[in-house]
């Protein structure tokens, strides 16, 4: 049995679809931090199946869109004092920017480095996003491709 101990004041990403759990961890920089964390991978679920935490001993700022339009299933759970005070769901953004990249090789988001990669919302339950600039769809959250997620 695997143990990992109670966070006194932090964060837990929960509800993280199986896999995707070391691409956020990378994503928020993690690796590189003075605190405690962990990455606990296919944890059994009575809804998923299987799904992967993240356990952050302190309270960090993460943009919650982002999480939202990886996984619009995610919970985030703020610890004080050991204790869950807050529960934060995601749900998908009405627009993420820099994100995605568009695939569309004659978008001016690719040629032109300055234009934000920005994307709206346009079918919620298909979870799919249109470039602002050229109308190219791109799909949010699990059911994705993964290289759509985390390019950037």
């Amino acid at each position: 049995m695997l143990n990992v101990d109670t966070i006194k004041n932090g964060l837990v990403i929960d509800h993280i679809c199986a896999g995707y759990g070391p691409r956020i961890f990378d994503w928020l920089g993690l690796a590189k931090t003075h605190f405690t964390t962990a990455l606990v991978m296919n944890v059994p679920s009575h809804t998923m199946g299987k799904k992967d935490i993240i356990k952050i001993d302190n309270i960090i700022n993460i943009d919650f869109s982002v999480l939202g339009f990886i996984d619009p299933n995610i919970t985030v759970n703020v610890i004080k004092d050991e204790q869950i005070v807050k529960k934060i769901k995601m749900e998908l953004p009405a627009r993420v920017e820099n994100v995605v990249k568009c695939k569309n090789p004659r978008c001016i988001t690719i040629t032109e480095h300055y234009v934000p990669q920005a994307f709206r919302l346009v079918d919620k339950d298909k979870a799919l996003y249109c470039c602002e600039f050229c109308d190219a769809m791109v799909k949010a959250g699990p059911q994705a491709e993964t290289q759509d997620v985390f390019e950037n």
